[in-house]
Formats: C-alpha cells, sequence, structure tokens
C-alpha cells in the first residue's frame, strides 16, 4: 500500500493510522542510517519552518533546528517574547500570517487547541513539539529506540511508572493501542489516565491485540521488556512539587524495580530532562540498561522523517 502524508499535521497520533506510524518509523530509520553514512541531501532546501516556543526546550528545539537545516531549510525560532501569539493579535491570525510566510509550524507549549487553531488557520503542516495533552514526536523516539532494541514492537510489554497524567504516557498510551503493544501505567489513583482518553483507546487496542493497564501496583513491572518514567513536576505545575514526591516516591525506577521485571534484557527509557534521585537513580539512568541517550538522538530522526513526509513528496 502506497502511503503519503504530504501536507499533514502532526498534532497527535490518534490521528495517525498504524499503517503511517509505521511508515514514519521506518522513515526515521532511512534517515538516520543517511546520516550514520553521512549523505548530505538539500531536500528542504527554498523552505521555511517557525519554531513557536511557550516551553523551554532542549531535545526538541535542537531536533527540529538541526533536522530542518542541514537538509537547506531555514528554521527561524520565534519565542512568545517575539511574536504575538494570542496577545494583542488573535491566535488565528497570527497563524493566518505565519502559514502565508513559513512552508511549516512547529509549536511548543501549553494548550493542545492552540497547536489544533494553528493548524486549521495556516494551511501550513503543524508540527506537536509537545502540548499539556500530547507529545506525539517523543513517542516515535520511544517506539524507533524500541524497534532498535527488539525489533517488532507488537507483543512487548511497555511499562511507564510515574504520573499517568501527563503527556508522555498519554502519547505512549496511544502508539501503543496502535502498534499492538501491551501498555502498562504504574501510578497513583490520584493520577490516573483521564476516562476520556481511555475510551478512545479502547477500540484501538482491541483491533490490535495490545493489552492496556492501569495500576498502582509496583509489581506490575513484572516481564516488561522496557520500563520507562519522566519527570514527577511537569513543566507548569512547580506548585504541586511536594504533593507530586509524595505521591510518586513509591514509584521511582531504580535497580530493584529494574529487577523486578525478572527479564535480563529489560531496558531502560527516559524522554529527558531527568532528574536523577527522583523519578529515577543515577545508576539505573546511567547504568548500561539505559537507552535514554539513543532515545533523544531519535528525536531528531523522527522529527526530520515527519518533515520529510509531510513537507516532499518522498
Amino acid at each position: 500500500m502506497s502511503i503519503s502524508l504530504f501536507g499533514r499535521s502532526l498534532l497527535t497520533l490518534l490521528d495517525f493510522s498504524p499503517e503511517e506510524i509505521q511508515y514514519l518509523l521506518e522513515l526515521s530509520k532511512k534517515v538516520k542510517n543517511e546520516a550514520k553514512n553521512n549523505n548530505v541531501f538539500r531536500r528542504f532546501e527554498g523552505k521555511t519552518l517557525a519554531l513557536l516556543f511557550e516551553k523551554r526546550s532542549t531535545r526538541t528545539r535542537c531536533a527540529f533546528e538541526t533536522a530542518f537545516g542541514e537538509e537547506g531549510g531555514h528554521p527561524v525560532f520565534l519565542s512568545t517574547t517575539d511574536i504575538q501569539l494570542g496577545a494583542k493579535e488573535s491566535l488565528e491570525d497570527t497563524a493566518r500570517v505565519l502559514g502565508r510566510m513559513f512552508s511549516a509550524i512547529q509549536y511548543r507549549g501549553f494548550k493542545q487547541e492552540t497547536a489544533e487553531i494553528l493548524a486549521e488557520y495556516s494551511q501550513v503542516p503543524v508540527y506537536n513539539g509537545l502540548t499539556d495533552l500530547y507529545h506525539p514526536t517523543q513517542a516515535l523516539a520511544d517506539f524507533l529506540t524500541l524497534e532498535e532494541n527488539f525489533g517488532n514492537v507488537k507483543g512487548l510489554k511497555l511499562v511507564y511508572a510515574g504520573d499517568g497524567r501527563n503527556n508522555v504516557a498519554r502519547s505512549l498510551m496511544v502508539i501503543s493501542a496502535k502498534l499492538g503493544t501491551h501498555f502498562t501505567v504504574i501510578t497513583p489513583d490520584e493520577l490516573n489516565p483521564d476516562e476520556v482518553l481511555l475510551k478512545k483507546i479502547a477500540p484501538l487496542a482491541e483491533k490490535t491485540g495490545a493489552v492496556i493497564t492501569i495500576t498502582s501496583d509496583i509489581n506490575a513491572v513484572k516481564d516488561a521488556d522496557a520500563v520507562y518514567t519522566d519527570v514527577w513536576i511537569s513543566m507548569g505545575e512547580e506548585d504541586k512539587r511536594d504533593e507530586r514526591i509524595r505521591l510518586l516516591s513509591p514509584y521511582q525506577v531504580n535497580q530493584k524495580m529494574m529487577d523486578k521485571t525478572g527479564k535480563s534484557g529489560s531496558i531502560f527509557l527516559h524522554c529527558l530532562p531527568a532528574v536523577k534521585g527522583e523519578e529515577v537513580t543515577a545508576d539505573v539512568i546511567d547504568g548500561p540498561q539505559s537507552k535514554a541517550w539513543d532515545q533523544a538522538e531519535n528525536r531528531k530522526h523522527t522529527i526530520k522523517a515527519v518533515m520529510l513526509a509531510t513537507l516532499t513528496k518522498c
């Protein structure tokens, strides 16, 4: 089956079929191999990319800028202090202007609705670099890392320990359901994923055979092929720090938890940045089971693949 994503936005992986997601992962492998072999192309020459950032970033900004610039494109970084983003000018009007001047837009910020409005009114591809609800480019990098370590992800057991409501946990749930990966969220009851998302996920998981489990029992890590965590305090929730630490301390990923998988080949994943000593201990993230640095590199390759698929007829 021929797949074309030309002109599409990436707002959430809910909008993409399993075949389209797999296509992006295969294209990611191709561009990663090109980089490894020092193959240089100019596939974005003459194209421009607006990088809108309400939230700070290391991996997302660097991945988009280097992936676009190395292909001959011109990325332009724009923070909320640089442009009107729903301040003196409506968000719809800003989107219309940016759509006239740029080939595509990346948005990293708070509201998922902002990314959706940008896509609707700009009429150019918009890439969600992170919102409070979803982090699709991270999930693609995560699953590229899983495929590099295990091959086919169907039937793998991926366990996420931490805040079950956050954008990473939600996006991992979506892509797991789409690709048939068994996904377990280990989280306190107070931080369970919302029911609306779970209802959306259920028919997707049923179709692929993925088993989605929500539990507060850390023993559910047994048989995990990969154990994943994220920071306990998300951007914008700094005032909840004490509460989060109280709730999530029992769910720290340490060597004891890694050993509970019962699998010597289990790997550790983290989207970064990490607060060593909180959600993960240093011996785990810096140890031999950690693939966090491969994940970080894979952000660039998967992001380049998304832009190639949506901006060129590759």
